[in-house]
């Protein structure tokens, strides 16, 4: 009979856990890893010798990693900092740590998150003393609810803005509505940013408009960066700011930057400093954005700043809407009348559903969007924009509950619809566009 060797008096028994933080309203998972897990059956087990500092290296990583929020800007970046001063650290205790299963379990487990988060070997290195470092130009470095002593601050809480399609509005609540907003409106309008758009007539005849202009405002900020302006149109999606640049404030720093993801269709503006992240994409002809913010930012505005679709939504005057309210556009009541159901040339109610759910199986108000345009418009490419719509959605919005927004329980169309449900909404909200 064969029997398992005996385990050395100063030799840890070792499992591997997996490790992740404990979920937070609107936060997201930090990190999933696999890191040495202690099970000490005796006192003895877990005594190792005086010289091997690996307990403290992990200690270390813990606390450079805990306030993280992966959701965040620039989590990448600092998590591959905390990731190359723990191996530092366990570079610099390995003679001391020979032989020890703890050792050589987390530096495994740093060369796995090295390789999950495409973490370069060389380059900066986080502080070991983290409580002492403080970075004025990130939000993510002094943010977050005051707590009693001797809990940590838990993370900002974020809100979710985007703009797409006919166009259709999701607000910080994230209220769905569809509105006709012809001419320039404002976004937001804050203390830290603005953001307007104008809006043009689609069809000839019809109160359906779309995005063909975003200008961001990124205002002056002590020291972080002075006022940067970006301006889009259709096909002229630049890759900086009005005055050339790409950046503000410290080069270095990259308080703010614009990046560019695809030429001249989809470009992404991260400002660390204030924890907000702007995506602008065009798709077809007409332009979309999707912007999340810290609510304690968002909400920072004067009495004279009120009229912010992001924070009220469309005006009642200006929403295609079925009298409902707050009940989206998209889920009117109204009566189907069969003359509508091809309301223009190309497309019918079952040929817009069909090439809608090839790109979203989920019938929730982003499909119901996509059949809509396409009944209005006949443009193809506002399939796209609702796709992407959604995409910017699961990107930027905090709580992966709401990413998919359903009809209520008492509206036309039920949870997963059928294409009654849709025809009944879908026909009703036509009438109003079109008369």
């Amino acid at each position: 009979m064969t029997r398992r060797p005996a385990r050395g008096l100063g030799e840890p028994r070792i499992r591997f856990r997996t490790v992740t933080d404990p979920p937070k309203e609107g936060a997201s998972l930090v990190t999933k890893s696999v890191l040495p897990s202690h099970d000490c059956q005796f006192s003895s087990d877990c005594q190792q010798p005086a010289q091997c500092r690996i307990q403290k290296c992990t200690t270390d990583f813990v606390s450079l990693t805990s306030h993280l929020n992966s959701a965040a800007d620039g989590f990448d970046s600092e998590f591959c900092k905390a990731l190359r001063a723990y191996a530092g650290c366990t570079q610099r205790t390995s003679k001391a740590c020979r032989g020890n299963l703890v050792y050589h379990s987390a530096v495994l487990g740093i060369s796995d998150l090295m390789s999950q988060r495409n973490c370069s070997k060389d380059g900066p290195t986080s502080s070991t003393n983290p409580e002492v470092t403080h970075d004025p130009c990130n939000y993510h470095s002094h943010a977050g609810p005051k707590e009693p002593r001797g809990r940590d601050p838990g993370p900002p809480s974020y809100l979710f803005c985007g703009l797409f399609g006919d166009p259709h509005l999701r607000t910080f609540k994230d209220h769905f509505q569809t509105c006709k907003v012809e001419g320039a409106w404002p976004l937001i309008d804050n203390n830290y940013l603005s953001v307007q758009v104008t809006n043009v007539p689609v069809v000839p005849g019809s109160s359906a408009t779309a995005t063909n202009k975003i200008t961001v405002i990124f205002k002056a900020h002590h020291e972080c960066t002075e006022q940067k302006v970006y301006q889009a149109v259709t096909d002229d999606l630049p890759a900086a700011f009005v005055d050339g640049t790409t950046s503000g404030g410290d080069s270095d720093a990259k308080s703010l930057r614009i990046v560019e993801r695809e030429s001249g269709r989809y470009v992404e503006m991260h400002a660390r400093y204030i924890g907000t992240t702007v995506f602008v994409r065009q798709l077809g002809r007409y332009l979309t954005l999707a912007i999340r913010m810290p609510e304690d930012l968002a909400m920072s505005y004067e009495e004279s700043q009120d009229l912010q679709l992001c924070v009220n939504g469309c005006p009642l005057s200006e929403r295609i809407d079925d009298g409902q309210g707050q009940v989206s556009a998209i889920l009117g009541h109204s009566p189907p009348r069969t003359s509508l159901v091809q309301a223009w040339p190309g497309y019918t109610l079952e040929t817009a559903s069909t090439q809608c759910q090839e790109k979203m199986p989920v019938r929730d108000i982003y499909f119901q969007s996509c059949v809509f345009d396409l009944l209005t418009t006949g443009d193809a490419n506002f399939t796209a924009a609702a796709h992407s719509a959604l995409e910017d959605v699961e990107a930027l919005h905090p709580r992966k509950e709401r990413w998919h927004i359903f009809p209520s329980a008492g509206s036309s169309a039920p949870r997963g619809g059928s294409n009654l449900g849709v025809s009944l909404g879908l026909a009703g909200l036509i009438l109003v566009v079109f008369l």
